[in-house]
């Protein structure tokens, strides 16, 4: 399972960006990747050290705990980090 996390911040209008690009980006993969991802949110103003970390680059993506992206989200690199992350995923199990 792969864990896609969107750190973000009330009222933050490219957070609502992120998400969508999130939302469209797994929508248009294949099943078998999208059916293995996990998609979470988090706001920044309720864990200090998030806050501290984050505060001027949110909305943030991180991948796996990784940081994939931050400010602005492309669909286009989403999509292949997600893809390569089933791919391992499937390497690892086989």
């Amino acid at each position: 399972m792969t864990i896609v996390t969107l750190l973000t911040k009330p009222d933050c209008h490219l957070c609502d960006v992120a998400r969508e690009v999130i939302d469209v980006t797994l929508a248009d993969l294949p099943e078998q990747v999208s059916g293995a991802v996990e998609v979470t949110e988090q706001s920044i103003l309720d864990d200090d050290a998030l806050y501290a970390k984050w505060w001027e680059k949110i909305p943030v993506v991180l991948i796996d705990g990784e940081l994939h992206g931050h400010w602005r989200v492309s669909r286009d690199r989403l999509a292949a980090a997600l893809e390569g992350s089933a791919s391992k995923a499937q390497r690892a199990g086989a």
